[in-house]
């Protein structure tokens, strides 16, 4: 994934979305003020005020968060 591709998801009719690394942590961006773009990293706020940092190369995938199941367990 590229930072630029995030960085389009940012402007032009924001849609909420989710960051999957390769470890498979996701990191659910509902609306663009819980992520930072930086040159070499990906800085992201969850709903508790922590920061995680990403390194690019750790994103595997970037998915719409809308018609997402938010709670629950996924079925199998």
């Amino acid at each position: 994934m590229s930072l630029d591709q995030i960085r389009k998801r940012l402007t032009g009719g924001f849609q909420p979305f989710v960051i999957r690394t390769s470890d498979g942590r996701e990191f659910k961006i509902p609306h663009p003020e819980f992520v930072l773009v930086g040159k070499y990293a990906v800085a992201v706020v969850d709903s508790d005020g922590h920061i995680d940092t990403i390194a690019p190369l750790q994103i595997a995938s970037i998915k719409d968060l809308t018609g997402r199941r938010t709670g629950g367990k996924r079925a199998a």
